[in-house]
């Protein structure tokens, strides 16, 4: 639909000293609802996922590039100046892109960037509107505020590796993190939400303030369900593999020629999905009838329908139980998945002109707004891309002294 609003976040800046997931997630986000997104970056070296890699991006000739498919992840619509703020002028100069923005976005060592008069204390004296994010591992505050901490670390630490793999004793048996960087992640989602919480309280009192997020806190608070299974009884969750703890069946099951998931969320669809695979009568079961009635007698259960479901094949089961108001799904490879109907539909592949390849795919944003949407502006800048711009066009520096700071490195 379109539309002649502006994008939701239209003329507000957002200073991005972060690197490698949970900030540039972040940042990110703001970048896609219309933010003007500067990425600072190492001179000669830039963001660590720069060289997270191979993959890399390929060119129009079929070559690699420099660019790592890691960092084009999560810098799409920014722009990239390269300042070393470890230099009194480029810190200076990080401090003049300070004042005039709206967000500063970092994710330094707790303390870190004091030495250089770019902490929030230090910031807020300057523009006390500047609303300041800091992602660490463990926050401002606590006896682990100075540990540097590590997505994969935090999922240990903060239980989900507890619950995450096969049950012990079974093969395989484990802690097992998971695919992707979760905690990183929605400690990036967590700290968009943070901000544009702070961003709207800004527009009663004028002021900024400081956002304090920590890996850890959004690792434990996004144990939802389970932290409530410890909490209301006093027992730690263990792992059940592709089981669910409280509902029942809610699982991974082999078919006849793959694997399937049937996920039954209430009585209903159970007696639905009992009918598709033959057994109505358990429905009608004691033992079976109400689903706490089934996480109680799960193994009971499991053992009738496991051998029912591997005398089809996964598509049979697939259609049946679809046509039943059953939950059901294959397990794709992600080349299934942009190939899936549903997700082309979305148009959740995007491509992006890009300076050194001609093209880069990117994953579309799933915030759908229907009048101020995401706009793909820019593909992930090359390190360094926007540096004269930004310094010309927002710092209002000289062409001569451009070449100065460059000269300097």
């Amino acid at each position: 639909m379109s539309s002649s609003r502006n994008a939701p976040l239209h003329g507000i800046r957002v200073l991005d000293l972060t690197r490698v997931l949970a900030g540039p997630w972040c940042t990110q986000n703001l970048a896609d609802l219309g933010a003007d997104v500067i990425k600072i970056e190492r001179p000669g070296a830039g963001d660590d996922t720069r060289g997270w890699g191979p993959p890399y991006l390929k060119g129009e000739d079929g070559e690699s590039t420099s660019e790592a498919a890691y960092y084009l992840s999560a810098n799409r619509n920014k722009r990239s100046v390269t300042l070393d703020i470890s230099t009194e002028r480029g810190a200076e100069l990080v401090r003049a892109l300070a004042r005039g923005s709206d967000i500063l976005v970092e994710n330094f060592k707790v303390g870190g960037l004091k030495k250089y008069g770019l902490d929030y204390d230090s910031l807020r004296q300057e523009n006390p509107a500047l609303i300041y994010c800091s992602i660490t591992g463990f926050g401002q505050t606590g006896p682990y505020a100075k540990r540097p901490g590590y997505d994969f670390m935090i999922q240990g630490m903060g239980g989900l590796m507890s619950v995450t793999g096969e049950p012990d004793g079974a093969p395989g048996a484990g802690p097992q993190k998971a695919g992707v960087a979760v905690a990183d992640l929605m400690t990036g989602m967590y700290a968009t939400v943070g901000i544009l919480a702070a961003l709207q309280e800004r527009h009663r009192s004028g002021l900024g303030q400081h956002v304090d997020m920590a890996l850890l806190d959004c690792q434990v608070a996004m144990m939802a369900n389970q932290n409530m299974n410890y909490l209301t009884t006093g027992q730690a969750p263990r792992r059940m593999g592709n089981a669910h703890p409280n509902l029942v069946p809610y699982q991974v099951f082999e078919s006849s020629d793959g694997h399937l998931i049937i996920a039954v969320g209430n009585d209903t669809q159970f007696a639905a999905c009992c009918a598709v695979l033959g057994r109505p009568e358990l429905a009608q079961d004691a033992r079976f009838a109400r689903n706490a009635d089934r996480v109680g007698n799960r193994d009971a259960l499991i053992a009738i329908l496991a051998p029912a479901v591997k005398q089809k094949a996964r598509d049979h089961w697939l259609g049946a139980l679809e046509a039943a108001g059953v939950p059901a799904g294959p397990i794709n490879t992600l080349a299934d998945v942009y190939e899936d109907p549903q997700v082309r539909a979305r148009g959740l592949r995007q491509e992006l002109p890009h300076p050194a390849a001609g093209v880069a795919p990117t994953v579309a944003s799933p915030l759908r707004l229907s009048d101020t949407p995401v706009q793909y502006r820019n593909a992930p800048p090359l390190l360094g891309q926007h540096t004269e711009e930004v310094l010309r066009d927002v710092l209002g520096l000289a062409e001569e002294e451009i070449r100065v700071l460059a000269g300097k490195g």
